[in-house]
């Protein structure tokens, strides 16, 4: 036997003076109950013999537990060949005076140890699989129910419905200063530097900070309050104010917010800075310099609505804030770091405690009204030249000095010896004066916006809240001070319909940015969000248009390449009925356009057969006549499958003056405005005062809000809002009349896009010079006036008036250019 024998245990190293080696079988002793072929034959060379460790009979030794030894062992027998060692009762008394004796003869021999044990072979070794004690298998199950109970606790907490980062309440009670942690700030604890006004986003914010987020959101952590004291015991700040609370909540409550501080992207400190007034400047600024995450004011956002104080007053903060964010109400030019500052509104009070229902647009009882206690005296004088010069159209307000006692004087203004409410009197006028005070910022601002007057602010250098975003343009009107004297002319000079529109936009701003500090919040953050993401940044008309009527399944349609290819070109349509002479001249004429991809002749009388295929005018290219079922105007807006192209150009077949260039030039100008309406008819609405209604306008004027159909370039999806997405009965309408279905595309397009319609060319004549009153629709007597009950219709339907008036059109840039006309792309230009 000279099988090769790998030996494993750990017992030898606590087996000193034990050395291994083979043990030939002829050393071991014969008889006793050692097997006549034992598996395996080991020798323990000793010194002495280890007292329980002697061999039994025959020198061979019982397995015992206590050495534990793993044997791997080569051989080339069988299993048939491996005997199984006979089993071996413990050790008594009595045998161990037989092993005595026994050991004393083998005491100069080496002792032979020989383990064997029932395995079992196949072609691969033994193996060898312990059995686990009772203990140990109890030890392993209980450590698996606690990773098992672990795992199922983990995924309940995952999974279960909950909102970890909003479960934090913050409530006045939580904020008091009563009971929360004081921090002593000695005398020489470091104050920032003062406001770096070279800070821009690229310079002084960390980005980084924000890292990568789904949501496009930024994270805003919100500091712990705690009370700030000075060396005497002194606390810095009292409890904060109420409008602060509210704003802290508001962005607690908000999808910006964390309580993670590792995660933030921007901090917010819990130390109320709204009104200066109430500041101790230098202690302020010590606070701030001990937030944790300060590091010079980086990504920290402050809220300040009253800056400065006497005699200077300031246009922004005076306590030092070296990078910090500044969120402020009174920014002039000089102060203002554009796009790094958020410039926010004076919050009024009184849009809490009054509600002040909104007032429709059109002319009120006063032109122009300045309704400011507290004016500096050379304003006041100004303000009163213009009521003395524009008589009782003019109304100058003051504070009141004769109420009776119990009475708010912040609710009344007095002209001479005549009480009247405020803000209710703000809605009695069309222009209100926002002048500046001993701050530029003033709350009347928002009291003015509420009542849906139109400010007239009246303040050089003042930036207007939000103005990163809001277009004041559209709502207000700023006139410099110099020019104080004229502003009644100035006033005069706008527009009636524009004064209106003004008057909506006013209002809308006020209810969207200005009416809770919750609104103020909200809006700044998401400023400095669209920095930060601005590929994900809110539109200009998502900041300005109003909401629209929308309906559950319709969205904005267009999913194109910013310019759609011009190889693709255009899809004519040519509603008509049976002018076929008429007919076959816009075929040709359309035909000479390049970018003419199809023709498609929507045939409308079905009392009459369309002319036979040789007649009809021979063009480059294919010509499909599609045979209606009803004689009805929607069927020049039905989604035909023959509509392959992006572009769609309706034409009515008595539009034969249009040039090929004009239609060329017309495409072109759909291509880079591709969710237009683009055309050459430009009709206009207006509203009528004296009937109190909207009226339909076809004269030339300098304005347009719609474009007609009868021949205009759109994008085919439109065809499919018309046809099944059109709201309430306006499609029934249309065909029942027999009119009005280019109104209907106009509102329906408007209200999608919240854009203008873009009118192309100067010709503005387009009736067909052949055409008789009885073939002509639109020459019918009551035409006009079923025009004007359609818009008054479709504005009831929509809930809104979504046309927007353009005073422009687009024109070849070489059109009146004294050029070569083989130097212009489209020289063959109607002028009228």
């Amino acid at each position: 036997m000279n099988e090769a024998i790998s030996l494993r245990s750990s017992s030898f190293a606590r087996l000193p003076g034990k050395t291994l080696q083979r043990c030939p079988d002829s050393s071991c002793p014969a008889g006793g109950a050692a097997p006549a072929a034992p598996a395996c034959a080991v020798r323990l060379v000793s010194d002495a013999p280890e007292p329980g460790r002697l061999p039994g009979a025959g020198c061979w030794l019982p397995w015992t537990r206590s050495w534990r030894w793993r044997l791997a062992i080569r051989r080339d027998q069988t299993r048939a060949e491996v005997p199984r060692a006979p089993r071996h009762e413990p050790v008594t008394e009595r045998g161990a005076e037989r092993e005595a004796a026994v050991a004393e003869e083998c005491e100069e021999e080496a002792v032979c140890v020989i383990m064997c044990a029932s395995v079992k072979y196949n072609i691969r070794g033994p193996a060898l699989i312990p059995r686990m004690k009772t203990k140990h298998r109890i030890y392993y199950i209980t450590l698996f129910s606690i990773v098992l109970l672990g795992l199922i606790a983990t995924g309940m907490f995952q999974f279960w419905p909950h909102s970890i980062e909003s479960s934090n309440e913050w409530n006045v009670e939580k904020r008091s200063v009563r009971d929360v942690p004081v921090v002593r700030l000695p005398a020489d604890s470091p104050i920032p530097e003062r406001g770096d006004l070279s800070c821009r986003m690229h310079t002084c914010f960390d980005v980084y900070r924000c890292g990568f987020n789904p949501k496009n959101k930024i994270k805003v952590y919100i500091y712990a309050l705690k009370k700030y004291v000075d060396d005497f015991g002194v606390p810095v700040s009292n409890t904060i104010s109420r409008e602060y609370n509210e704003l802290l909540t508001a962005i607690s409550d908000s999808d910006y917010y964390t309580d993670d501080i590792n995660r933030a992207c921007l901090f917010v400190p819990s130390i109320d800075v709204l009104n200066q007034n109430t500041l101790r400047i230098k202690e302020t600024a010590q606070a701030l310099a001990q937030l944790s995450r300060w590091d010079r004011g980086t990504n920290h956002l402050l809220f300040n609505m009253l800056p400065g104080g006497p005699p200077d007053y300031n246009t922004a903060l005076d306590v030092p804030r070296d990078r910090a964010l500044l969120a402020g109400g009174g920014f002039s030019t000089w102060t203002y770091r554009q796009g790094y500052d958020v410039s926010i509104p004076v919050y009024s009070p009184l849009s809490a405690e009054v509600d002040l229902p909104e007032k429709g647009p059109g002319p009120r009882r006063y032109f122009l009204l300045s309704s400011q206690v507290g004016l500096h005296p050379e304003y006041r004088e100004d303000v009163e030249a213009l009521q003395v010069k524009h008589g009782e159209s003019v109304l100058v307000l003051d504070k009141c000095t004769n109420l009776s006692e119990g009475v708010l004087s912040v609710r009344k203004r007095c002209h001479k010896h005549q009480v009247f409410d405020y803000p209710q009197v703000l809605q009695e006028a069309t222009f209100c004066v926002v002048l500046r005070g001993a701050r530029l910022g003033q709350a009347v601002l928002s009291d003015v916006l509420q009542a849906g007057c139109v400010p007239v602010v009246i303040a050089d250098s003042y930036i207007l809240p939000f103005s990163e975003v809001l277009d004041w343009k559209r709502a207000s009107v700023v006139v410099p001070e110099e020019k104080m004297s004229d502003v009644y002319s100035i006033l005069q000079s706008i527009p009636q319909r524009q004064i209106e529109e003004m008057q909506r936009q006013a209002r809308w701003f006020w209810e969207a940015y200005f009416q809770s500090i919750k609104a103020i919040a909200l809006a700044t953050l998401q400023i400095i969000n669209d920095r930060i993401y601005p590929y994900a940044a809110i539109s200009y008309e998502e900041w300005n248009d109003p909401p629209a009527v929308k309906w559950g399944s319709v969205s904005n349609p267009l999913f194109l390449p910013l310019i759609p290819p011009q190889s693709q070109g255009f899809t004519a349509i040519v509603l008509t009925y049976d002018r076929v002479e008429s007919l076959f001249r816009v075929i040709t004429e359309v035909s000479k356009v390049p970018s003419l991809s199809k023709l498609l002749v929507v045939w409308n009388n079905q009392n009459k057969n369309p002319p036979e295929d040789s007649l009809w005018p021979k063009i480059r290219v294919p010509l499909k006549v599609v045979r209606t079922a009803e004689n009805k105007l929607s069927n020049r807006f039905f989604p035909y499958d023959e509509i392959e192209t992006e572009a769609v150009l309706a034409i009515d077949d008595d539009i034969i003056m249009l040039t090929s260039d004009e239609l060329q030039f017309g495409y072109e100008v759909w291509r880079e405005f591709p969710d237009r309406l683009v055309g050459y008819p430009g009709r206009l609405h207006l509203w009528d005062h004296e009937m109190n209604k909207w009226k339909y306008e076809s004269e030339w004027t300098n304005e347009v809000s719609m474009v007609l159909t009868g021949a205009a370039f759109y994008h085919k999806y439109f065809n499919y809002l018309y046809t099944y997405k059109m709201p309430g009965d306006i499609k029934n309408w249309v065909d029942a009349h027999m009119n009005c279905e280019d109104i209907a595309m106009n509102f329906l397009v408007a209200n999608v896009t919240g854009k203008a319609v873009i009118k192309v060319t100067p010709r503005k004549k387009f009736k067909c010079p052949e055409c008789t009153a009885i073939d002509g629709l639109s020459l019918d007597q009551t035409h006009m006036v079923e025009r004007s009950e359609c818009i008054n219709k479709f504005a009831s339907v929509f809930g809104t008036m979504p046309l927007k008036v353009v005073e422009h059109r687009a024109d070849p840039v070489l059109y009146k250019d004294d050029f070569p006309e083989k130097l212009k792309s489209f020289p063959n230009i109607g002028s009228l």
